[in-house]
């Protein structure tokens, strides 16, 4: 038996209000020119969606992975990705800090030097600033889209 959907509660924010779309793009190319390799920054934002419960995104991010090459074991994995075989250490590093980012209060020291420590590790400093920016924007494309119930599959 499938579940109803309802339509989404408002027009995405993103779109009602001039000039968010073009703000919001516009942190996405700097992420992008802050040498974050576009592999690593869709892994992030299907992780962070995944743990928002973004259906939009959940659903958006793995369409952007395959057209980049991704394989399919990489993104079904990547809810389970340290488990998984298929991560470089430098994406494990940047997957861990999504987790901290995204779950702010979820510990009394919301990044632990650990965390930050290894993702500094495997990126300068503008990358490692440019996956910040990365994680922040997704999870304000998570809660615009949760918040307004945003239905997944449909093309803005």
């Amino acid at each position: 038996m499938q579940t109803m959907i309802p339509d989404s509660r408002l027009t995405n924010p993103a779109l009602l209000l001039p000039g968010a779309m073009d703000a919001l793009q516009s942190l996405g190319k700097v992420v992008r020119r802050a040498g974050v390799p576009a592999k690593t920054a869709e892994l992030l934002a299907l992780r962070a969606s995944q743990i928002n419960g973004c259906a939009v995104c959940a659903v958006q991010h793995p369409k952007i992975l395959r057209k980049l090459g991704e394989t399919d074991d990489r993104i079904f994995a990547v809810a389970a990705w340290r488990e998984a075989p298929y991560f470089t250490d430098a994406e494990r590093a940047a997957l861990a800090l999504t987790e901290a980012v995204t779950r702010l209060a979820d510990r009394a020291d919301p990044v632990p030097d650990e965390i930050w420590d290894d993702a500094a590790r495997h990126y300068d400093e503008d990358a490692l600033a440019g996956l910040v920016l990365a994680i922040a924007n997704i999870n304000v494309w998570n809660r615009l889209n949760a918040a307004t119930r945003q239905v997944a599959g449909q093309e803005w």
